[in-house]
């Protein structure tokens, strides 16, 4: 090899050029031919590499190789050969300038660290791709963890390049490290809490990619679509994107809606105002209309017997309405809407379903109607909740009651 590098000195010299000259030129010449050749060399082995490994992957029904193909991993390993060629070459090629030989030497070995941490850096992300393919790993914070791993990546190769271009011990480096870690923890503070806060949300699955969170304090409402090292996005209904540090979510309340979402049904908790002074005892004339209405008619007989019967075994005057048992229609109206939700094919039966009345406001007696719609849907959910309150409210004035509203008319 050493005759093949020496070749154009050697055949300058003979054709009069001076040693000097000869040398200089030399290098030229073979610094040339070598770059072209290792540029040609280059692009046969990538292309012989990436066919052999396409044609594998495309066969193979593992697609963790496909991965590394879209990851440029075997890109990046075919640079291997020619990059230890040129090592090899080299210093007998500058055989003549040891200085440049030596600021050389040290270039290639921080080629050979920015290689391999690209090399390692494609792997890790062959490996984040991967997970998520899994449904195992699809919600679970695979970058935070990869981003941890490339920081310790990138932090080795940072003291092998200095150790390199300084000449000094990578136990040098270290040492200084150690006296400088306070100075990196404040510099990390933010990577250290992200990466820890992570951890603490994936063993204590707080959160996964894909829940559905409320964040007040950052305006978050809407999907998780990414967790990583240092923030968590998430994609509000109006498809604006929060960004919500990572440690905060283990510092600070929020809402997750997975137990919603997981469970079998969606609440519906709302209140409809009665106006208090539509709220009356019932007549045996608006019992018998009332009846009328097939979901309630069961139950009025029922209970006008058991009124009936009680009256009368009590000696009960009847002549004023209120004296005894009676029914009121705010109190059928409750029943009607609870036979009301559980006949409703879109309600739960086996979750709570309730109609009960709130203290009164100066705004009316709230009735509050507290049960689960079994389609969780957002649309679908908002579109049942509309369709139940237009049945009631359009129900409302068949028990002689009326909804509180503002007159802002006879306001001063």
């Amino acid at each position: 090899m050493e005759k093949l590098t020496r070749y154009f000195y050697k055949v300058l010299v003979s054709n009069g050029f001076s040693e000097t000259m000869a040398e200089y030129l030399n290098v030229v010449i073979g610094v040339c031919l070598l770059l072209v050749t290792l540029f040609v060399l280059d692009k046969i082995i990538r292309k012989v590499i990436l066919n052999l490994f396409k044609r594998y992957a495309s066969k193979s029904k593992n697609t963790f190789d496909d991965y590394l193909v879209k990851n440029r991993t075997f890109d990046y390993l075919s640079h291997i050969i020619p990059l230890s060629i040129s090592i090899w070459i080299i210093p007998k090629l500058f055989i003549a300038f040891p200085i440049a030989e030596n600021y050389l030497e040290i270039l290639f070995d921080i080629f050979v660290i920015a290689l391999t941490i690209w090399i390692v850096r494609s792997i890790l992300r062959t490996l984040r791709d991967f997970l998520k393919s899994l449904e195992s790993f699809k919600d679970k914070p695979i970058d935070s963890y990869v981003q941890v791993f490339m920081i310790v990546v990138w932090s080795i190769g940072a003291i092998f390049i200095f150790s390199s271009i300084t000449g000094k011990s990578i136990w040098t480096f270290l040492t200084a490290l150690g006296a400088m870690s306070a100075v990196i923890l404040l510099i990390f503070k933010d990577t250290i809490l992200g990466f820890v806060a992570s951890i603490r949300v994936a063993v204590n699955d707080t959160v996964r990619i894909g829940d559905w969170i409320t964040m007040d304090k950052y305006g978050a409402d809407g999907d998780v679509i990414e967790i990583n090292l240092s923030s968590v996005k998430v994609q509000n209904f109006d498809k604006t994107i929060t960004t919500i540090p990572t440690y905060h979510l283990t510092s600070q309340s929020f809402r997750n809606w997975r137990g919603m979402m997981d469970s079998g049904g969606r609440r519906i908790k709302r209140a409809i105002l009665i106006k208090a002074s539509s709220i009356k005892f019932l007549s045996e004339n608006d019992v018998d209309r009332l009846k009328k209405v097939e979901i309630i008619k069961e139950y009025l007989n029922e209970a006008q017997e058991k009124i009936s019967s009680y009256n009368k075994e009590h000696h009960i005057n009847k002549e004023v309405l209120m004296n005894g048992n009676n029914l009121s229609n705010m109190g059928v109206f409750r029943k009607y809407v609870e036979s009301y939700l559980e006949s409703h094919p879109n309600i739960n039966n086996e979750m709570m379903i309730m109609s009960r009345q709130l203290a009164p406001t100066s705004q009316g007696t709230p009735l509050e109607i507290y049960a689960f719609s079994n389609d969780k849907v957002w649309k679908n959910y908002e579109k049942i909740v509309a369709d139940i309150f237009d049945h009631l409210l359009s129900a409302i004035p068949y028990f002689d009651l009326e909804i509180f509203e503002l007159d802002y008319r006879n306001k001063k």
